[in-house]
């Protein structure tokens, strides 16, 4: 038995579901399976090595068909149903976005996705879905970040965005991340990607920041460099070297910086630069900005 990942919608999340191995299903098939609201079409967007069956899951049926796509994929059935949740949309006044529907493989259950700020009462709506279409109508009210997986295109890097190719599921990206790497002087605007949240790749190498910080004496940190002792005011992370600021000993003399290498305590840089750090504070409250 293996685990396979199964996406209903590319604005839905995935679904853990056992597949027989004999299947030899591959990632982007479409498959058969049944869920707690009936059997429906999805897919596949990994699949695990070999597993035990010890957890609950469902079992996937068979690889779709041609004709299985057929009765979920109907561009024209679905643009007529967007057109006419828009009409009731206007008519009640509601605050929201539509995004995408989505067909039941057994015919009898329809899924609007839209965006909004906040709750949105939607009961009124759904009756006139119901009525209009004869069928059990549900909205599914989904974030900016989903919104992005569905509509989106390109990333301020150029390639295709992470969250339509291989980003599954979204993880937490904080400021944090951003500050480890040293690039929250760049700004919110280039921070942020396409949904407007801090950028997925922030977390892609946070761990490898992390452990380079801890290989690092703290910002704050008093050390001899020479015979003289400094106060690091700088980490350059990559480089595994560290800004030490001196200060004045001797009359006519003025505070500098230098470029350490704390593990092997020789300077990479001996031109001192006045004045960048005039303005940092030993406790780690300001943080230079690193030199690109």
């Amino acid at each position: 038995m293996q685990i396979a990942q199964v996406q209903f919608s590319p604005w839905d999340k995935a679904y853990s579901f056992y597949v027989d191995s004999s299947l030899g299903v591959l990632v982007g098939d479409f498959v058969i399976v049944d869920t707690e609201l009936g059997r429906e079409l999805g897919k596949i967007i990994s699949v695990s090595k070999e597993s035990s069956p010890e957890q609950d899951l469902k079992l996937v049926l068979r690889l779709a068909t041609v004709d299985d796509a057929r009765l979920v994929f109907d561009e024209d059935r679905r643009r007529q149903a967007l057109v006419t949740c828009q009409g009731f949309i206007e008519r009640h006044g509601l605050n929201m976005k539509l995004i995408d529907v989505r067909f039941s493989f057994s015919g009898n259950r329809m899924t609007f996705a839209f965006v909004a700020e906040g709750r949105i009462d939607f009961r009124d709506l759904v009756k006139d879905l119901n009525a209009a279409f004869n069928a059990n109508v549900r909205l599914l009210q989904i974030g900016s970040r989903d919104e992005a997986r569905y509509c989106g295109d390109c990333g301020p890097c150029g390639l295709s965005l992470c969250c339509r190719t291989f980003v599954h599921n979204f993880a937490s990206i904080t400021s944090e991340m951003a500050e480890a790497q040293q690039v929250v002087h760049r700004g919110s605007d280039r921070l942020s990607g396409m949904c407007g949240r801090l950028m997925c790749c922030l977390s892609f190498e946070y761990e490898g920041y992390k452990q380079l910080a801890k290989e690092l004496p703290p910002l704050g940190t008093k050390i001899r460099v020479q015979g003289r002792t400094g106060i690091v005011v700088g980490h350059h992370l990559l480089k595994k070297t560290v800004d030490v600021q001196f200060e004045a000993e001797n009359e006519g003399e003025r505070a500098f910086v230098i470029q350490v290498d704390p593990n092997q305590n020789k300077e990479k840089e001996l031109k001192p630069r006045i004045g960048h750090f005039a303005k940092f504070r030993a406790n780690g409250n300001t943080r230079p900005r690193p030199r690109r």
